[in-house]
C-alpha cells in the first residue's frame, strides 16, 4: 500500500512540475516572438495550387510547409500540374509543369521524377516531394520567407555501368479469384494473366495472355440454374518510332469467348500513327490519328444469324484521340470508325469522352460517356438465347447502338487556403 502511495505521489509531482514548463513554453517571449515572425512571413509565402488526382496531397503539405496551398487555381501564384505515364520498366514518370501566375507570370518550368517498379508508395512520394521542392525554389526565392530556407547538398553517387540481364524486358504475372454466396445463390470468378513488355525510345513491344472463368448459380423452388462465361485471349503489339510525330506497328491477337460466340479468332493488323503534337509532350497534350487494317480468321461456336460457322474477313479502322491536360481542366476523347470491305454497311462508329472543366472559381463540371452506332455484329448466334443468359449478360444481344453517360457539378466556397492537415477520425462517418 505504501509503495502504491509513493507511486501515485511521484506521478502527481511530475504532473505539477510539467505545468510550469508548459506555461513557460506558452509564455516564453522568445518563442512567441519567433512564432509571430514565422506567421508574418507565412502570410507572404507563395500561393500554390497542386493539380494532381493521384498524389498524396496531405503528405505534400506536411513536407513542404513554406508555401501556402490554395483550393482554387485562379488564387494561386504558381499552378503545378502533375501528369503521369507508365515507363517501360513498369514504373511511373511524373511530369511537373510549373506555371507562374500573377506577379510570377512567365516564370514557367518543367521537372520530372521517375519511379521504378520496386519502390514502395512511401519511397515514391518522397521522391516526388524532393523534385517538387526543387521546382518551387525559384518562386520561394523571391519572397521574404526565403531567408528561413536552407539548401542542403547531398553528395551524388558516382555513375557506374549497369548490366541489365533482362535486356529491358519486364514480366508480370497475375491471378485473382472472387467467391461469394448465400443460401440460394453463389458466384465465383477466376482470372489469370501473363505479360511481357519491352519499351525503349525506338521500340515498343507488348504481349499479354489472359484467361477468365465466371459462374453463377441460383436455386429457385428446388431448381438450380447455372450460367458460365469463359474467355481466353492473346494480344501482341510491336511499334517502331519514326521520329517525334510518326510511328508504325503491327497488332496481333487471338481470342475465344463464349459471350461473343467466338470459338477462335486470329487477327493480324498493321497500323500507322501520326501525332500532331510531339510525342515528348504526350503527358500534356496529344492529337493522334491511327489507321489500321485488319485480317480476321473467324470460327464461331454456334452458327451465326448470317448462316456462318467460319469466315475470313478484311476491315479497316481509323482512331482519332485528343488528350489535353491544362490548368483549366482535362479533356480526353476518342473517335473510332471501322467497316468491313465485303459489305460497307457492316460498320460501327464509337465516341468516347472524359471531360473535367474548371468553369470558374470553385465550380467544376465533369462529363463521362460514350456512344456507339453498331452495325457489324457478325458473330451473333442464330436462335433465341436462354433467359438466364440474357439476364446475366452471358451472351451478346443484337443492337444498333449503345451508350453510357455520367454528369456532375461541384461547387466549393469559403477559405481559399488549405495548409492544415488533420487526419483524426478520417474515413469515419455516422
Amino acid at each position: 500500500m505504501n509503495s502504491l502511495k509513493i507511486q501515485c505521489f511521484s506521478v502527481y509531482l511530475c504532473f505539477l512540475l510539467c505545468i510550469p514548463l508548459f506555461s513557460f513554453a506558452q509564455t516564453n517571449p522568445t518563442a512567441a516572438a519567433s512564432q509571430t515572425d514565422i506567421d508574418a512571413l507565412k502570410k507572404s509565402a507563395v500561393k500554390v495550387f497542386i493539380d494532381c488526382d493521384s498524389c498524396d496531397i496531405e503528405y505534400i503539405k506536411t513536407e513542404i510547409t513554406y508555401v501556402n496551398y490554395v483550393r482554387d487555381r485562379k488564387e494561386a501564384q504558381v499552378h503545378v500540374l502533375i501528369t503521369i505515364q507508365s515507363t517501360g520498366a513498369g514504373g511511373i514518370e511524373y511530369t511537373m509543369t510549373f506555371s507562374g501566375q500573377q506577379e510570377f507570370q512567365g516564370m514557367d518550368d518543367i521537372q520530372k521524377f521517375v519511379s521504378n517498379i520496386t519502390q514502395t508508395e512511401d519511397q515514391i512520394r518522397q521522391g516526388l516531394v524532393r523534385v517538387l521542392k526543387m521546382g518551387l525554389m525559384r518562386y520561394v526565392a523571391k519572397t521574404p520567407i526565403a531567408d528561413k530556407v536552407a539548401i542542403v547538398f547531398q553528395e551524388k553517387v558516382k555513375p557506374t555501368a549497369v548490366v541489365d540481364k533482362w535486356k529491358l524486358w519486364v514480366f508480370s504475372l497475375s491471378a485473382r479469384s472472387y467467391l461469394s454466396g448465400e443460401k440460394s445463390t453463389s458466384s465465383n470468378y477466376i482470372y489469370g494473366s501473363v505479360s511481357a513488355n519491352r519499351i525503349t525510345p525506338e521500340w515498343k513491344i507488348q504481349t499479354s495472355i489472359y484467361v477468365s472463368h465466371s459462374e453463377d448459380s441460383f436455386t429457385i423452388d428446388d431448381q438450380t440454374i447455372s450460367s458460365v462465361s469463359k474467355s481466353q485471349s492473346f494480344s501482341g503489339l510491336i511499334v517502331k518510332s519514326l521520329g517525334e510525330h510518326w510511328s508504325v506497328g503491327v497488332f496481333l491477337s487471338a481470342s475465344s469467348s463464349t459471350y461473343s460466340n467466338i470459338k477462335f479468332c486470329l487477327q493480324p493488323a498493321p497500323a500507322i500513327e501520326y501525332d500532331l503534337f510531339p510525342y515528348s509532350q504526350s503527358t500534356r497534350r496529344q492529337l493522334r490519328f491511327l489507321y489500321r487494317i485488319n485480317f480476321k480468321m473467324m470460327n464461331y461456336r454456334e452458327e451465326t444469324i448470317y448462316n456462318k460457322t467460319s469466315e475470313n474477313l478484311w476491315n479497316e479502322s481509323l482512331y482519332t484521340t485528343l488528350v489535353l491536360k491544362e490548368k483549366w481542366g482535362t479533356i480526353s476523347t476518342s473517335l473510332e470508325a471501322a467497316h468491313y470491305f465485303h459489305d460497307f454497311k457492316k460498320n460501327h462508329v464509337a465516341l468516347y469522352g472524359d471531360i473535367s472543366l474548371r468553369l470558374f472559381k470553385g465550380l467544376s463540371l465533369d462529363v463521362y460517356g460514350s456512344y456507339s452506332m453498331i452495325h457489324d455484329q457478325l458473330s451473333l448466334p442464330k436462335g433465341q438465347a436462354p433467359i438466364e443468359q440474357i439476364l446475366l449478360r452471358r451472351t451478346m444481344l443484337e443492337t444498333n447502338y449503345s451508350y453510357y453517360a455520367m454528369f456532375g457539378l461541384s461547387y466549393t466556397f469559403g477559405s481559399i487556403y488549405s495548409n492544415v492537415v488533420n487526419p483524426r477520425f478520417s474515413g469515419v462517418y455516422d
